[in-house]
């Protein structure tokens, strides 16, 4: 700290300093400044010079505050008090509020320097807006914007174009998404990311998987963050083989079990139902996050392996990572498959304690839960007192567990409200026809499977599927 403010008054006493001189070397100083109090000082002493009219050096000590968290009131200040600005400048005011918490100043910040100034935005100014409008949702808004792009001749950059696909993808908008990808002349490994990255996150893996040979195709390299997709995708199709080409590949380039690639191996191999193998990885890893954690535990609970996915949660917690919604879901998961509904009831109070809201879906499992261990009572009662109504997936729960327990009164009960909710789904019909089967009432088993009939509802064909050598086999059945 001393060496820094010894460099910042030694210029008083610099022989005759040229003035490029001096702008490289404060822009030296700003650029290593340690907090906030030292660049303060550097401001203080930058407006006692000519040189806080230089454009760069004061754009550089915008960047520099919001780089120290005083995006406002610190940035924002020095940015309309600064004697000049260019595109630079409004690029970067405009490019920190678009990563922060308030992208809407950013979309401000656009239209003053488009109405109020005569400075022109550049290839590198709207995909600052864009990313500005996905983040607020304006959706009409970030069209407009598509717009403005085509109309300024910024629609073949690389830059533009990668930042539209991005938006597309973010609003659901798959196709439009691919029509621009496919637009564009030439087309760089960001571009190629993105698009891939879209079919991903949308569970389209087919679709991925052929662009991403259509990449090799072109000769573009793939890097670790086509790997995230990749695994993603091999995820989602359940294709252990591929995905431990992946795995493999990421070995081989050395990039390590960093956290982002670590969990997304982690999450692969759980959704391939390979749990050793997500385990080892795992335990690879050099730094471990709450998504780590809770993948392993909800994996775990899935498959039913009860006793570990405890452990895991018990070791979670000693270790001091705080659980979130996922880490919860797996372990009430984990708590059905073993009929647990004491420590389910236990971890489902603790929510609170960690500064969880339950959702939906943790209703549903800990309804699960009790179903399973034959409390059917209990679990009507717990759906009377959830602060929201009970949909398909709790219900339904609840009318599986009368299946199980053989329980025909709340059975017919659930049962009549599934079929009010959702009268063309089948699997309804068919379990209370099999829970007055399982109870000896032939005569109204057969009564629910005519009303099928004349309602025309049909069961749904069974899928499933092999992974091949290069493919995926389906196979259906009735």
């Amino acid at each position: 700290m001393k060496t820094l403010f010894s460099k910042l008054y030694s210029t008083l006493t610099c022989s005759n300093p040229t003035n490029s001189n001096l702008i490289s070397y404060y822009f030296s100083l700003v650029n290593s400044s340690p907090n906030c109090k030292h660049l303060c000082h550097l401001h203080a002493r930058l407006l006692r010079t000519s040189l806080y009219d230089n454009v760069v050096l004061s754009s550089k000590l915008v960047l520099a505050y919001s780089q120290h968290n005083k995006l406002i009131p610190h940035s924002i200040s020095v940015f309309f008090h600064m004697p000049q600005r260019n595109i630079y400048s409004w690029n970067i005011i405009i490019g920190e509020f678009s990563r922060s918490n308030s992208p809407l100043k950013a979309i401000d910040l656009f239209l003053q320097m488009w109405q109020s100034s005569n400075v022109k935005p550049d290839d590198f100014t709207l995909p600052l807006v864009l990313r500005a409008c996905v983040s607020s949702g304006l959706v009409k808004l970030a069209f407009s914007f598509h717009g403005l792009c085509v109309k300024l001749g910024f629609e073949r950059s690389l830059f533009v174009a990668s930042a539209l696909v991005f938006l597309y993808v973010s609003f659901g908008k798959i196709f439009y998404a691919r029509v621009l990808f496919d637009g564009m002349p030439k087309k760089d490994a960001v571009l190629w990311t993105a698009m891939l990255d879209g079919y991903a996150k949308h569970e389209e893996p087919m679709l991925g998987l052929e662009l991403f040979r259509e990449m090799v195709d072109a000769g573009v390299a793939p890097d670790w963050v086509v790997m995230l997709s990749l695994l993603l995708v091999c995820g989602q199709l359940g294709w252990l083989k591929h995905g431990k080409s992946v795995h493999g590949w990421c070995a081989r380039r050395c990039l390590g079990m960093e956290l982002n690639l670590g969990n997304a191996i982690v999450d692969m191999y759980l959704k391939c139902a390979t749990l050793t193998y997500a385990h080892r990885v795992f335990n690879m890893m050099n730094q471990r996050d709450v998504i780590s954690w809770s993948s392993l535990i909800l994996g775990y609970g899935l498959s039913g392996n009860v006793s570990i996915a405890l452990e895991l949660f018990d070791n979670m917690v000693a270790n001091g990572v705080k659980p979130n919604q996922v880490t919860f879901l797996g372990i009430l998961s984990a708590c059905a498959h073993g009929g647990l509904a004491e420590r389910a009831s236990s971890c489902f109070e603790m929510m609170g304690d960690y500064g969880v809201t339950p959702e939906l879906k943790h209703y549903a499992g800990m309804v699960d839960c009790l179903a399973r261990a034959g409390l059917l009572k209990q679990a009507e009662d717990f759906i009377k007192e959830m602060p929201m109504e009970p949909d398909a997936a709790i219900l339904g729960a609840i009318l599986a567990g009368c299946r199980v327990h053989n329980n025909v009164e709340v059975g017919e009960r659930i049962a009549r409200k599934l079929i009010s909710l959702e009268p063309e789904k089948a699997g309804y019909y068919v379990l209370l026809s099999n829970i007055y089967a399982a109870a000896g009432r032939f005569d109204e088993a057969e009564k629910v499977r005519e009303f099928m009939k004349e309602k025309n509802v049909s069961k749904v064909p069974g899928c499933s599927s092999i992974e091949l050598e290069s493919w995926l086999s389906s196979s259906t059945k009735e």
